[in-house]
C-alpha cells in the first residue's frame, strides 16, 4: 500500500492554529483526511476531504492533480497509532508531491485547541442546503400532505433529484428520476400547465431543498415544494416505498426545451455566471500554480457518448450535494461543461453561492465546430499512482468460477463493503484493504489468493501488497465485480454483521440509514436531526461562508 514504515522520512508538520490561519489566507489548500471512511464520518475537520490511504493510489491523480499544491494530511494520531498520515505522505512524496505537511495531533489535536469537529459526510454541501432553506424560505410539504394529494388525484409531478442508482434502491410511488442539475432542463417537459404542482424529493433534505430552489430561482411558474425529509420522512410516516425502478425523465423538445434554456439564461444573467471560451480554457489549463478542474455535469451515459478531452464527469446535482468528493483543493478553479448550457449554469450559480469564487461555464462547450479536437467517448480512466508498473495476473470471471467449483482458491474482496454486502462473488470474503496485512497472516503463503473489487483496479494494488508479504500465488478478477455481473454469474448477499466471511470490520465507509442491517428507522431520525443542526455548528467556523441573494 505504501513504502515500508522503516524507510519513511518524517514529513513536515503544521499545528492546528497555523492550519486554521491557512484556511483564510487565500492560497490554494487541500485538507486530506487519509483515514478510512468510517472513522472520518465520526469526526473530522469541516473542509477536510476523505481520501483513505487504502484508495490513495487511485484517487490522488484526479483529486490532487497538481503535485506542487499545498496539501495537509490528517489522521487521528496518536490515537490511531498507525502513522496513516505519515504513510500517505511517503506515498505521495514518492510520486512527486512536493508541498506536504501533516496536522500535528490529527483530529484530536484540532479538537483540543477548541476548534470544531464535525460528524457525517459531505458536510459543507449539506450545511449549505440548510442555509438555502433558511435563507430562501424554500417551500416544503410533509409526507402526509403529499400522500393525501396523491389520493385525491391532484395534478402533481413528483421528481426524485438523486442519481439513478439511489433512485433504483428506493423511490416513492409515482416519482420519476430527475437528478438535481437536470430539473430545470427536464421538468418543463413534464408539467401540463402552470398550475401543475411540482414536488421534489431526495433521500433526506439537501437535494430536495436545492432542487426545489433551483426551479424557483429559474422562474418556473408552477408551485414547487420540497418533500420534507425525503424518502426517509416518507417511510418514517408509515408509507411504503418502492424499489428497482428506472424512470428517468427525458430531455424535452420544442417549446419545453426553449423554456428551459430561457430560464437558464435568466439565471446566468441574474447571478453573473462567468462564461469562457476554448482559448481561455487552454490558457487556464497551462497556468502554473493553479488547480483547474473541468467537469462535464451531464448524466454518465451522455458523458460516455461524447465529452471534451480532459474533462471528468461530475453530474451537477452531485457536484453540489457532495462537492468534497470531486474538488479537494480549496480555492481551485472550476470549469463546467454541458451541451445546452442549462445544467452547467444551474450548477455554477450554486457553487458560487457555496463560496467557490473561480467558477466558469464553457460557452458552446460541446459544440464540435468550436473545437479543434474531436470529442472523446467512453469512461475516463486516469492512471493511478504506480498503476502502470503493477503486474497483471488477472483471471476472467469464467476462469474464477471454474476455480471456485474446485475450492482451489481463496477470494478476498477489498472493494467497498456496502456493495459487497449487496452482491458479491459466491464464497468471497471481505477485508478492508487497510487491514490487509493482518488478514493475510491467516493464510499460508502457498494458498492461491484472488483479489476482487468493484472494477478490478484497487484489487491489483492489494495483490501487489500480498506478493510483497510473501504470498506466491496471487491474482485478481479482471474487471472486478462489474465483470462478474456482466457475465451473468450468480452472486451472494450478506445481511448480517456476524457473517464468517467478514474478515475485518466494515468500517471503510459511512453507511446511510437505508443500508443498515438493524435499527433503520432510528438511524433515519438521527440523520435528519443531525442535518438540521448543522447550521448552528457551522456558525462557529467562520472560514466557510455562504451567500444567497
Amino acid at each position: 500500500m505504501t513504502p515500508d514504515s522503516n524507510s519513511m522520512k518524517a514529513a513536515a508538520t503544521v499545528d492546528a492554529p497555523t492550519l486554521r490561519a491557512w484556511l483564510s489566507d487565500g492560497e490554494e489548500l487541500a485538507l486530506v483526511d487519509v483515514r478510512d471512511g468510517g472513522p472520518f464520518s465520526r469526526s473530522h475537520l469541516l473542509v477536510a476531504c476523505n481520501i483513505p490511504l487504502a484508495q490513495l493510489e487511485l484517487k490522488a491523480p484526479e483529486l490532487l492533480p497538481r503535485s506542487d499544491a499545498r496539501i495537509v494530511l490528517i489522521d487521528d494520531a496518536p490515537a490511531d497509532g498507525q502513522q496513516v498520515a505519515q504513510r500517505a505522505a511517503a506515498l505521495l512524496s514518492q510520486h512527486g508531491y512536493s508541498r506536504l505537511a501533516i496536522l500535528q495531533g490529527g483530529t484530536s489535536g484540532w479538537g483540543r485547541c477548541g476548534f470544531e469537529l464535525f460528524s457525517g459526510t459531505n458536510v459543507p454541501s449539506k450545511a449549505f442546503g440548510e442555509h438555502v432553506e433558511h435563507t430562501c424560505e424554500t417551500p416544503r410539504i410533509d409526507p402526509e400532505v403529499l400522500h393525501q394529494w396523491q389520493q385525491d388525484g391532484r395534478d402533481i409531478v413528483l421528481v426524485d433529484s438523486r442519481p439513478a442508482e439511489e433512485f433504483r434502491t428506493v423511490s416513492l410511488p409515482g416519482a420519476s428520476n430527475c437528478p438535481g442539475a437536470e430539473l430545470v432542463l427536464r421538468v418543463p417537459g413534464l408539467v401540463r400547465s402552470d398550475k401543475t404542482i411540482v414536488v421534489v424529493n431526495c433521500a433526506g433534505r439537501t437535494r430536495s431543498i436545492i432542487g426545489t430552489q433551483s426551479l424557483r430561482n429559474a422562474g418556473l411558474p408552477n408551485p414547487v415544494y420540497a418533500l420534507k425529509n425525503g424518502t426517509m420522512g416518507w417511510e418514517l410516516a408509515g408509507f411504503k416505498a418502492e424499489h428497482g425502478r428506472e424512470d428517468l425523465v427525458p430531455v424535452p423538445h420544442g417549446a419545453a426545451l426553449d423554456q428551459a434554456r430561457r430560464m437558464a439564461d435568466d439565471v446566468a444573467a441574474r447571478y453573473a455566471v462567468s462564461f469562457i471560451n476554448r482559448d481561455m480554457l487552454r490558457g487556464m489549463l497551462t497556468e502554473p500554480h493553479r488547480t483547474t478542474h473541468v467537469f462535464d455535469v451531464r448524466q454518465p451515459a451522455e458523458f460516455a457518448a461524447g465529452h471534451l478531452p480532459g474533462s471528468l464527469n461530475a453530474p451537477g446535482g452531485q457536484l453540489v450535494q457532495a462537492t468534497d468528493t470531486f474538488v479537494v483543493t480549496r480555492g481551485a478553479r472550476i470549469v463546467l461543461v454541458d451541451s445546452l448550457q442549462v445544467q452547467s449554469v444551474m450548477t455554477a450559480h450554486w457553487l458560487m453561492q457555496m463560496g467557490w469564487r473561480d467558477v466558469h461555464v464553457l460557452k458552446d462547450g460541446l459544440n464540435s465546430t468550436a473545437s479543434k479536437a474531436p470529442l472523446e467517448t467512453g469512461p475516463i480512466r486516469t492512471p493511478g499512482l504506480g498503476e502502470a508498473d503493477l503486474p497483471d495476473h488477472a483471471l476472467s470471471a469464467q476462469a474464477l468460477q471454474a476455480q471456485l467449483k474446485d475450492a482451489a482458491v481463496t477470494v478476498i474482496d477489498v472493494g467497498d463493503s456496502f456493495r459487497w454486502r449487496r452482491g458479491h462473488v459466491p464464497g468471497s470474503a471481505y477485508a478492508m484493504r487497510s487491514h490487509l496485512s493482518q488478514v493475510l497472516g491467516r493464510f499460508p503463503p502457498h494458498r492461491p489468493l484472488v483479489f476482487v473489487c468493484a472494477d478490478g483496479r484497487l484489487s491489483r494494488f492489494a495483490a501487489q501488497e500480498a506478493r510483497a508479504l510473501g504470498h506466491a500465488s496471487v491474482s485478481t478478477l479482471a474487471g472486478g465485480r462489474s465483470a462478474w455481473l456482466a457475465a451473468g454469474l450468480p452472486t451472494e448477499r450478506c445481511t448480517t454483521d456476524d457473517d464468517p466471511k467478514l474478515l475485518t470490520p466494515t468500517d471503510d465507509m459511512w453507511y446511510p440509514p437505508y443500508a443498515r442491517t438493524s435499527a433503520v428507522q432510528e438511524a433515519m431520525q438521527q440523520y435528519l436531526t443531525w442535518e438540521v443542526n448543522l447550521l448552528e455548528q457551522l456558525a462557529r467556523e467562520p472560514y466557510l461562508t455562504f451567500s444567497t441573494p
